[in-house]
């Protein structure tokens, strides 16, 4: 007599609660919501910002080289005077080891500038991304090495030029810019492996 009353209590609760159909089975899969769609764009709005560093750090190596190779190249003679020898720093082979160099980074500083405005301003491109990688980072460390060698040993071939004479101080200049070329290009070259390696690794 009880088990009746227990069965016929169950069963009017039950009549009581409304089947729910499955939920999970009819509900469509859920759109992505905002945040989602704020987080997969953060690496397409970081990567403009990479860009405009390297082409600011670009623009200054060019800017430096330029400096330092035209003050080498403006104080000397257009004929060269043999009674006076040592009055061009063509007579000093470190001197024009050092102008070699920076030539090369205004080349190189210039050809990457030129790249970098037209990747931003969309224009197109001269490589693609793996190769324009591998490159900058292989000649980013080739001219830290000349910039910084080429510096070193000009530093005494200054000593052995007479002081306060137009070469001494056109040498002062072009080997200040150049190791201040050295220290962007440095910069480029960190830029340049960090690039490389998270294409690389991650």
């Amino acid at each position: 007599m009880q088990g009746g009353k227990n069965l016929s209590f169950f069963k009017s609760m039950a009549e009581g609660f409304p089947v729910v159909p499955n939920s999970f089975a009819q509900q469509p899969f859920p759109t992505p919501s905002p945040f989602s769609i704020s987080i997969a764009s953060t690496g397409w709005s970081s990567r403009p910002s990479i860009h405009l560093c390297d082409l600011l750090l670009r623009f200054l190596a060019f800017l430096f080289s330029f400096v330092s190779a035209l003050s080498l190249v403006i104080i000397s003679p257009k004929k060269k005077d043999k009674a006076s020898p040592g009055s061009s720093f063509g007579d000093y082979t470190e001197l024009l080891y050092c102008f070699t160099a920076v030539m090369l980074a205004f080349a190189y500083s210039l050809f990457q500038l030129f790249k970098g405005i037209l990747e931003i301003a969309d224009k197109g491109t001269l490589m693609s991304d793996k190769v324009s990688d591998f490159t900058s980072f292989i000649f980013d460390q080739l001219l830290v090495y000349l910039l910084v060698s080429s510096s070193s040993v000009a530093i005494p071939a200054i000593k052995q030029i007479e002081v306060l004479s137009p070469l001494w101080k056109a040498s002062i200049i072009s080997v200040s810019f150049s190791f201040a070329t050295f220290l962007v290009i440095a910069i480029c070259a960190l830029l340049s492996g960090y690039k490389l390696c998270k294409r690389i690794i991650w």
